[in-house]
């Protein structure tokens, strides 16, 4: 699978990340709001921002697995 930078908008800025750091910038989040240490107005800042990388790292693993079951059945065709 191709690396490909995607644009995911969190906290008000697009940024272009991967699939991989998706993942460690939602466990950023996650330790952020499971410290406790937040007000309210930044807990939910970071719970959208959060929700928004969900998605996200969803939709790439998604994208893969009908990658991979479309080169199985490709390769069930031709092999």
């Amino acid at each position: 699978m191709d690396k490909e930078n995607t644009t995911v908008k969190t906290e008000n800025k697009d940024a272009k990340i991967t699939y991989e750091e998706g993942i460690r910038k939602l466990q950023e989040i996650v330790k952020a709001l499971e410290s406790g240490g937040l007000t309210l107005d930044e807990s939910v800042k970071l719970f959208e921002a959060g929700a928004a990388l969900s998605r996200f790292c969803s939709g790439e693993l998604d994208k893969a697995e009908r990658k991979i079951v479309f080169l199985e059945e490709e390769e069930k065709q031709h092999g």
